[in-house]
């Protein structure tokens, strides 16, 4: 049977949390983006030969409106921020969440002399993430200890396999229904986030019609 504490404890010891102050201040050229990403998460990679960012992922990024453009082909602290947090939600999430999720925060914090910088924003992140990593471990440990638990009664040809499909049911479970309640919140963020827009719209239109009664 596939040891399953083995995998939790390499698992575990991969997580590689960037910190704030390992984020270049200077701008960077795409190249040196990639090479960075792929210096900083490398332990994330499934197999080898995976890409952890690439230049068209990054352009399509920018296409799709989830990243600000680049200044001169140069790309910023904050740039490579938003980034990492895409890197994360990609794998969660589709593009249109992760737009749903990041346009209010690039637009109210991506620029300078800001109520609160995005690397502000980043380091409040990170550390939460250091301190979830407990909890996170203590809970898959408690899922594999079920798993090994369950099926006891079957024969021994029959349950590594049943153990083994007890816990991938129990983490993808787990994961489901988490992905179901972000998407609930992300739909709330939607919503509230299109009513600012039209309200500022008809703001506009208000004062452009000011405007013309004036003149």
């Amino acid at each position: 049977m596939i040891n399953s504490d083995k995998l939790l404890e390499d698992l575990i010891k991969k997580m590689n949390i960037i910190d704030v102050s390992d984020i270049p201040s200077i701008d960077l050229y795409m190249d040196q983006v990639t090479t960075f990403m792929e210096k900083h998460l490398k332990n994330y990679k499934r197999f080898e030969d995976d890409k952890i960012m690439t230049k068209t992922m990054i352009n399509n990024y920018s296409k799709n409106e989830l990243l600000p453009p680049s200044n001169k082909k140069r790309y910023s602290k904050e740039h490579l921020i938003l980034l990492i947090f895409i890197y994360y939600f990609k794998n969660i999430l589709s593009i249109n969440d992760i737009k749903t999720t990041l346009t209010p925060l690039c637009e109210a914090f991506f620029e300078e002399n800001k109520e609160i910088s995005l690397e502000e924003i980043y380091n409040t992140i990170s550390d939460m993430e250091k301190e979830l990593l407990p909890a996170i471990k203590k809970d898959i440990s408690d899922k594999i200890s079920a798993s090994k638990n369950s099926f006891s009664e079957t024969s021994d040809k029959s349950r590594d396999y049943l153990q083994l499909f007890y816990l991938i049911s129990s983490l993808s479970f787990d994961m489901y229904v988490k992905k179901q309640m972000l998407e609930s919140i992300i739909d709330s963020i939607n919503e509230t986030y299109a009513q600012h827009a039209e309200s500022l719209k008809e703001s506009k239109k208000n004062k452009d019609k000011k405007h013309q009664n004036n003149s």
